[in-house]
């Protein structure tokens, strides 16, 4: 049965003994979308994951890939989902392109579809590593070849699980080119991570989850404009800050006070409580707030 949803999460509950790790999650994600979801470690994006890849089942709830159920039709499911985990975990006695073949065979792919694993090793590039053994690669090019096996049986729905976590910076930007241009062919991509700014410069529609529950979710531009103000960045030294602004700052090092703003008014509230003080700014910029302000509005500081 085809959806119009890529994905479908309605009344999701998990609990890990006393641990209520889902609270009723609901949530549609669209054929086509790269979607985020964001929240702090502990928040339960990864157990939803878990849940969406079959390898737990919910208490409560279901969850549905192009309208087929994780649980009662897991194989159709499946098949229709790539997912890229946050480990590094690998057979070690394959090459780079047996992995791919053996994978995409996992879900009735066969010899047919080794154009396309070739359009993956040169996307992500690993062309020149294809008959390397697993276990001779790099950190980095074992992660583009975890990024490579999730895709190789072609799913139209591939989860991203923190794939740039620890990467560099020539890896980053080859899997968004590549990712993106996925997404251009009709892939819905579905991004968890911790760079925020990957998130606002990518991704259509964003859901943020705190204990178990999603507290905010819309348009990543629709966030911006109802959460976010002003982001006031002062340079004052090592000193101690007023207390009627001290609840204002986001962040605070080495001198550098980050002040979140909601309207222009409070820069000069800011201004004026530092002059009452005597305490000279050195330097002063002004931007406006990105998705992280909007996040630690919502969710709070990430561990």
């Amino acid at each position: 049965m085809q959806s119009s949803h890529a994905v479908t999460i309605a009344g999701v509950h998990k609990h890990f003994g006393s641990l209520h790790a889902l609270r009723g999650v609901d949530l549609h994600i669209e054929q086509g979308e790269f979607f985020a979801l964001l929240g702090p470690n502990g928040a339960g994006k990864s157990t939803l994951i878990n849940i969406l890849a079959g390898l737990i089942k919910p208490d409560a709830g279901n969850i549905a890939v192009m309208g087929h159920d994780v649980v009662t039709q897991y194989r159709r499911a499946r098949q229709l989902l790539g997912v890229v985990p946050q480990e590094l975990v690998f057979d070690p006695f394959f090459n780079v392109r047996e992995m791919l073949r053996f994978q995409a065979g996992y879900f009735g792919r066969g010899p047919e579809n080794d154009v396309w694993v070739d359009e993956i090793l040169e996307g992500l590039g690993l062309a020149d590593k294809a008959s390397t053994n697993m276990r001779k690669l790099s950190g980095g090019m074992k992660r583009r070849a975890l990024i490579a096996q999730a895709l190789a049986h072609r799913p139209p729905v591939i989860v991203l699980d923190e794939p740039t976590a620890g990467v560099d910076v020539e890896l980053r930007q080859m899997l968004w080119e590549f990712i993106k241009k996925l997404n251009r062919e009709g892939h819905t991509i579905i991004l968890t991570t911790h760079y925020l700014e990957e998130a606002e410069a990518l991704c259509h529609r964003v859901a943020m989850m705190k204990a178990g529950q999603i507290v905010a979710l819309d348009s990543t531009a629709n966030l911006l404009n109802k959460f976010a103000g002003k982001s006031l960045r002062l340079t004052l030294g090592e000193v101690v800050l007023p207390i009627e602004i001290q609840d204002l700052v986001r962040h605070q090092e080495a001198g550098i006070f980050t002040f979140a703003l909601s309207d222009m008014a409070q820069i000069e509230f800011v201004l004026a409580a530092l002059r009452s003080q005597n305490i000279k700014v050195i330097d002063m910029q002004l931007n406006e707030a990105d998705l992280e302000d909007v996040f630690l509005s919502l969710v709070g500081k990430t561990e």
